[in-house]
């Protein structure tokens, strides 16, 4: 179903009780859209809205399993401001929300749906799920330019690391169960990244809470929405396998003629698999899952 405007949507849509989560794919270029719809088609979400300017095109097969809203996708905080209008419009849902070539993976997707894995987070009376935006890109540059190969994507195992967060608001004392996490090509290639996104932790799954909004840095206006664990055990978190960076590195005039390849010696083949993320230590099953 086509829609004109995010107000169309929430007015016309109707709510799919029991299906599963809803997914929003915000479409910046034609590169991958399809497989990253069909990707989270397979995950098992409810709903998959893609928010795209005409120019994107898709199958007609593909076209037909997914809401499709009219959006500016270049306009300042496209995503952002799409998320919050459509989760204050559809509270209590579960919501993702990821670019083109960005792939959500969680433990045992392999086995698990994504309604099995918000049931779970449910019930441990978690309202978000942290997430890492892992790097991928291809290591031939001349038989991919824009750095994106599904079929050779490698990914980083090595170069990570986190630190505590601090809250201007209090004299930049430490808050709570929440961490900045680097790593991946904004790290390695951070002289062509800006400060304000060189981070990768994003909140990129989340319960649609009255009154609460996405901040631009993707974390949420309720602070216990952005930490990692609750107070009592290690929760379960997600990663999202993004070509973004990869493509905005190989596109950007400042970036582009200077990076000759993105292959260093912690680069390894992305399986497309839970179980290689799981042991670098990029997603984390919690206790029980």
């Amino acid at each position: 179903m086509q829609y004109s405007s995010i107000g169309q949507f929430l007015e016309m849509a109707k709510p799919a009780p029991g299906k599963g989560p809803v997914a929003l794919i915000l479409a910046e270029d034609n590169c991958e859209t399809a497989a990253t719809l069909r990707h989270h088609l397979r995950l098992g979400f409810g709903r998959i809205v893609l928010l795209a300017g005409e120019e994107i095109t898709l199958p007609p097969e593909l076209e037909a399993q997914i809401d499709r809203i009219e959006t500016d996708a270049f306009a300042e905080d496209a995503l952002v401001t799409a998320v919050n209008l459509i989760a204050q419009g559809m509270q209590g849902e579960w919501i993702y929300y990821g670019y083109n070539a960005e792939f959500l993976f969680f433990p045992f997707c392999e086995t698990r749906s994504v309604r099995d894995l918000t049931t779970f987070h449910s019930e441990e009376r978690r309202n978000a799920m942290l997430s890492y935006v892992v790097d991928l890109y291809s290591c031939d540059l001349a038989a991919h330019p824009n750095a994106v190969s599904l079929d050779h994507a490698h990914l980083d195992r090595a170069g990570y690391y986190a630190l505590p967060r601090k809250d201007p608001e209090r004299d930049w004392a430490e808050k709570e169960r929440q961490m900045d996490f680097f790593g991946g090509l904004r790290w390695r290639f951070e002289e062509h990244v800006p400060w304000a996104r060189r981070k990768i932790d994003r909140i990129s799954l989340f319960r649609a809470t009255k009154g609460v909004k996405l901040r631009p840095d993707f974390t949420f206006s309720d602070e216990e929405m952005n930490t990692f664990a609750c107070p009592w055990h290690h929760n379960l978190t997600a990663a999202v396998c993004s070509f973004r960076t990869a493509k905005a590195l190989r596109t950007n005039p400042g970036s582009r003629n200077e990076i000759r390849s993105f292959r260093w010696h912690s680069s390894e083949p992305f399986r497309w698999d839970s179980h290689q993320l799981m042991d670098l230590g990029l997603m984390e099953p919690g206790q029980w899952f």
